[in-house]
């Protein structure tokens, strides 16, 4: 069920014991989100803490700084920037929130309305805003540390406000975090200009993997658990990979492909016009915006994976 801001407020106001779930190989958008979320609910003194499947990436740590690691049964539980239940994780991991999902807090128009009650906003550049504008709605001060983490959701899902999805009121949100005293000049370096020597040499190996497909039309690199151990990297430091295959000159969709570490394999797409991520992503259960979306593949090797999403992207190229 849609719901608006004021219901939405008085769900959790009503709630306690809140358990807030990110989606998947976390990003900014979804841990400043779930983050800045949960610092409001400890404000006004409810039991909230985060779950997340994966390791959260180290460069997202500021975030976790002198927050509350609060012991509970959780009895409501919210999802943020989590389009379909399966990006919640793995299938183990998702069992335990099957039909359990109270409240999502989304802005991405593929939602597939898994929660009881679903606030979306399709229009949002990330979902930090629509989080921010919840907090308003609820009454909560939001404090320099909320506010770092409102920015990193806002700054890390519009590129540091270079996509097409930034809007005047992205940046006027911006503006008023910035407001806050936050060290937003420290957060776009660790966010846009910082790499590890691990991340470096992760990069080198996902680059040699590239491939061209369609007439130069699509491009997709695959990270594997053994460019991992090759590398000293981890999955927490490939999310700058994402945008690589698109960059290449008249590659309409671009593609990082990773191996899970369950053995099951994660798809991100990234699109310039006129070509839909989304649409791509959807054909398995995935989703997220035109420009920039994800999903699960089948397949029982990372060539397989590939095989079945290039059917596809084939599909998506045909119809342009």
């Amino acid at each position: 069920m849609r719901i608006d801001f004021s219901l939405a407020s008085n769900l959790l106001k009503e709630a306690d014991h809140i358990l807030i779930l990110c989606h998947r190989s976390p990003d900014g958008d979804t841990l400043g989100s779930a983050y800045a979320l949960c610092r409001a609910l400890q404000s006004l003194g409810k039991k909230a803490r985060i779950s997340v499947e994966d390791e959260i990436p180290a460069s997202f740590g500021y975030m976790k700084d002198d927050i509350d690691e609060m012991e509970f049964e959780p009895s409501f539980f919210v999802a943020v920037d989590v389009a379909t239940f399966q990006l919640l994780g793995s299938e183990e991991y998702r069992a335990a929130f099957q039909n359990r999902i109270d409240l999502c807090i989304d802005h991405h128009s593929t939602n597939s309305d898994y929660a009881k009650y679903t606030l979306l906003e399709p229009e949002a550049a990330a979902t930090a805003e629509t989080i921010l504008l919840l907090l308003y709605e609820m009454g909560v001060n939001v404090d320099s540390a909320t506010a770092e983490c409102i920015y990193t959701g806002l700054s890390t899902d519009t590129g540091c406000f270079r996509y097409s999805n930034t809007t005047s009121r992205t940046l006027r949100m911006a503006a008023d975090m910035v407001d806050k005293k936050i060290p937003f000049d420290i957060i776009n370096k660790r966010m846009f200009e910082t790499r590890t020597a691990t991340y470096n040499r992760l990069e080198t190996l996902a680059l040699n993997s590239m491939e061209s497909f369609f007439d130069g039309k699509a491009a997709i690199i695959t990270i594997t658990q053994e460019m991992y151990r090759q590398s000293g990297s981890d999955e927490s430091e490939s999310h700058p990979l994402k945008a690589i295959p698109r960059q290449i000159e008249g590659v309409l969709v671009g593609v990082t492909i990773k191996e899970m570490k369950d053995g099951s394999f994660q798809a991100s797409v990234r699109t310039d016009p006129p070509a839909n991520a989304s649409r791509i992503c959807t054909d398995f259960g995935g989703g997220g915006h035109i420009r920039a979306a994800g999903c699960n593949l089948p397949g029982q090797t990372i060539e397989e994976a590939k095989e079945n999403l290039l059917k596809s992207i084939k599909a998506e190229l045909e119809r342009l």
